[in-house]
């Protein structure tokens, strides 16, 4: 039977905005997740060099393995075999990767409620079951050791992600070596998504390899590197998985594309320019929160990472995704509606994201204070 596959209500607004964009009207983009800026400088010299001089082809680049493993020596103390990371198109196919490697049709996994839509949606797609878990202020929107210590049954794995979409929280050191626990003692398989590393604000998101060798670790050039139409990610797996990995991988997508593979190397000698976005997204962050108020906006998920801000608009309305398209169409700003990542008690919530230029934060402030104010109250 054919899965059943939920519908991105923010990639729905977006072909909505663009729509108005080519109406003549301004538009300004918080409905995705995605830098506004563009690859960094150097990434963009290596790519053209390469243009130049390499015809290129299917190819994975050892040079890139090696760079992604020093990382990962020098950010988190873990080492790794450069052969453990398989380089993939984006991590929307490490994702695939890496629930094909550990799940079976059928296989239970759970997830964090609010959390990203295409975890439910992959894993429905892959014939899984998706066990999505309430997670709420009291639990910081994100799994807990305790949580995952009474689920009965005990689930096939877990997905967890840190920090988190839509919510941006981090789970803490302590609590991240709890589920690590757990999660050995009941059998459970861990995939960690860790995209969001390096876009932290109130600490530093520590790696799940940290706690245990055999995680499956997701990741991406999209978010801090800013490269996300580079479609360039990574998988890491344990050393008994390569393996599968790698022919799982090649005749589901082949190879990442050659000249994002160039570019993403020399991305990592980047840091200075990358690291100035960082300071943008976290001024940008400042400005919405102090702005919050204004907006009548009160409850919030803490966004220690990332750059989102998932706020409760339960006072205003309890359909975000006609709430998120009457604010695009009467002031021009796109925001991602909270049903994409909690089928349960997201049409209640909303998703703004700060990726955005500061004048383009500054201008949705402007036109989005007086709109909130206008609204009437439940």
């Amino acid at each position: 039977m054919t899965a059943q596959i939920d519908q991105f209500q923010a990639i729905v607004i977006s072909r909505a905005a663009h729509r108005l964009a080519a109406e003549g009207r301004p538009i300004i983009h918080m409905e995705f997740g995605q830098p506004s800026t563009g690859a960094p400088r150097g990434a963009i010299e290596a790519a053209h060099r390469i243009l130049d001089t390499d015809p290129m082809g299917y190819w994975e680049s050892t040079a890139l393995q090696q760079r992604i493993a020093r990382h990962y020596l020098e950010c988190y103390s873990v080492e790794l075999d450069p052969e453990q990371v398989v380089l993939t198109c984006g991590a929307s196919p490490a994702l695939v990767l890496a629930l094909s490697c550990l799940f079976a049709p059928r296989d239970r996994v759970a997830v964090a409620r609010p959390g990203y839509v295409a975890y439910r949606n992959t894993l429905r797609a892959l014939h899984m079951e998706p066990v999505e878990l309430a997670c709420g202020e009291a639990e910081r929107y994100q799994l807990t050791a305790h949580a995952l210590e009474v689920l009965e049954p005990a689930p096939a794995g877990i997905i967890i992600a840190s920090p988190a979409n839509p919510t941006g929280t981090i789970v803490a050191p302590d609590e991240m070596a709890a589920i690590a626990r757990v999660c050995r003692s009941r059998g459970i398989r861990i995939v960690s998504d860790e995209i969001y590393h390096g876009l932290t604000y109130t600490g530093p998101a520590r790696s799940m390899l940290e706690h245990d060798s055999d995680v499956l670790v997701v990741n991406s050039f999209s978010k801090y590197f800013s490269m996300a139409g580079w479609r360039l990610g990574w998988l890491v797996v344990p050393p008994d998985l390569v393996a599968q990995a790698r022919a799982l991988s090649g005749n589901l997508f082949l190879t990442p594309p050659s000249l994002a593979q160039h570019a993403g190397l020399a991305a990592f000698d980047c840091r200075e320019e990358l690291q100035g976005h960082v300071r943008t997204y976290a001024h940008n962050r400042e400005l919405l929160l102090n702005a919050l108020p204004e907006l009548g906006l009160q409850r919030i998920a803490p966004p220690d990472g990332a750059f989102y801000i998932y706020a409760d608009i339960g006072h205003l309305t309890d359909d975000t995704i006609g709430f998120c398209s009457r604010l695009l169409e009467e002031t021009g700003v796109a925001t991602a509606p909270g049903v994409d990542f909690d089928p349960v008690d997201g049409n209640r919530f909303i998703r703004f994201s700060f990726a955005v230029s500061t004048d383009r934060i500054q201008r949705a402030i402007e036109l989005m204070v007086p709109w909130f104010r206008a609204q009437p109250q439940r």
